[in-house]
């Protein structure tokens, strides 16, 4: 098929050379002319493992990066909208969707022959149909079920593991109101064979993707809460705590030959700093937002936001406890993104907790493989950025972990031979406690 995805961010990226791969002629268009001309350079503006090398074996022959939107929308059978719709006060922000419905509109107005038009951006329910739907026929001057299809497409892209996400996902939702859109998804995703394929509304479809989403932030923040009752009784490790319900069968099924497959859900039922990113935060609220405009209060994903919000300062907590005031306190923080294999720091819990430690007067030295750039954004130069691992625990009084990068298993080691020992208090419990001097974990 002829695709143009209208947005060259992260998903738009991701989806674009990835469907090209699999033998799509895929324009990806976006309105920054930098970003385009890395793309076109074979020189993702995002960190994603594998991305590089998909897009550089499709640029030149099917895969394109543009700003000429109205041109890639004329020239494809197929439209995804995979732009930003960030959370503002009382929802998500549906401009840039909207500018994007209207542009594809107006390419299409005049034009003949049918053409599809897909929202792969997150987006509540009911906003492809009552949103989306009336701008682009005004803008087309087309009647959506008469040549003009108009359907949802949910992404399920891990970040860190998005290119294997997408090449080979575990289910495709397909929302269409209409059998010809619905036919065009099922061409659109004829090369991955054997995928289970949900073909439902565009509302259900939009539903699908929230739900999903806030099932897992809401085990986070139970494993979270469970662990600050362990640290608070004393004389219990979260983390014993949940390799006993991981064993249970339901999410460890038990073999015929006795071995056991654990269940990936149970990552997400181990206590931490919190979640982050660009989804699970957003998402979250977006539903509780749109479940008190329905009249239907979410008690519970309230809840979940409350404990993740009050994650962070749990960590600082754990340092504040070791020494009498933070100043002058040199603290070393390792991980800026919100989790390994990507440069993200959207809603990392690197950030209030490194802006709190500041505020305290502690001189702060941080380290991310990748991510480095991308917290300066944000941060400035409070913290002093460092390149090593090294050289960020050198003469540190406390080091605080809050990304499970693979690098920083080899902490124990580096700080064997430290006078005196510093605190390292591990808020992702990804380090054996046995093996460290000076040991505070969430949860215990």
């Amino acid at each position: 098929m002829r695709v143009a995805v209208v947005g060259a961010g992260y998903v738009g990226l991701v989806t674009g050379a990835c469907l090209a791969d699999r033998g799509h002629r895929v324009v990806c268009v976006d309105a920054d002319p930098g970003k385009v001309e890395r793309i076109a350079g074979g020189d993702p503006p995002i960190h994603e493992p594998g991305l590089a090398e998909v897009l550089r074996r499709n640029l030149g022959h099917r895969f394109r990066a543009t700003i000429d939107l109205a041109g890639a929308v004329r020239d494809a059978e197929l439209t995804l909208i995979c732009v930003g719709t960030p959370f503002r006060e009382g929802g998500i922000d549906l401009s840039q969707v909207e500018a994007a419905a209207r542009q594809i509109g107006e390419a299409l107005r005049g034009t003949a022959g049918s053409h599809t038009v897909v929202v792969k951006s997150t987006v509540v329910p009911g906003t492809t149909d009552e949103v989306v739907r009336p701008i682009l026929e005004a803008a087309s001057g087309k009647r959506v079920g008469t040549g003009l299809g108009l359907g949802v497409n949910p992404e399920f892209l891990r970040e860190g593991e998005a290119v294997a996400d997408f090449t080979a996902p575990d289910r495709i939702i397909l929302g269409a109101n209409d059998d010809a859109t619905l036919e065009s998804l099922r061409e659109l995703y004829r090369p991955f064979g054997g995928v289970a394929l949900v073909e439902t509304s565009n509302r259900t479809a939009e539903m699908i993707k929230y739900a999903s989403n806030a099932l897992f932030a809401t085990m986070i923040s139970f494993a979270n809460e469970i662990g600050n009752l362990c640290a608070a009784l004393g004389g219990i490790d979260v983390v014993d705590v949940m390799r006993g319900v991981h064993l249970d069968r339901r999410l460890s099924p038990i073999l015929p030959d006795g071995s056991r497959v654990t269940a990936g859900l149970t990552a997400y039922l181990e206590a931490g700093c919190g979640f982050g990113g660009s989804c699970f935060p957003k998402d979250v609220r977006a539903l509780v937002a749109h479940g008190r405009r329905a009249g239907v209060p979410m008690a519970l994903l309230d809840a979940v936001l409350t404990v993740n919000a009050a994650q962070p300062g749990e960590v600082v907590a754990r340092v504040r406890r070791h020494f009498p005031t933070l100043a002058g306190v040199r603290v070393a923080v390792l991980g800026l993104a919100f989790k390994p294999g990507t440069d993200d720091v959207r809603e990392s819990p690197a950030i209030p907790v490194i802006r709190e430690l500041l505020a305290g007067g502690a001189r702060v030295r941080a380290f991310d493989p990748v991510a480095r750039a991308a917290a300066a954004s944000v941060l400035g130069d409070g913290p002093e950025y460092v390149d090593a691992l090294p050289a960020a625990v050198t003469g540190a009084d406390a080091v605080v972990v809050l990304t499970r990068w693979r690098e920083f298993e080899r902490l124990p080691e580096l700080l064997a031979t430290a006078r005196p020992q510093p605190l390292v208090v591990d808020g992702r419990r990804m380090l054996d406690r046995r093996r460290i001097a000076r040991y505070e974990g969430i949860g215990v």
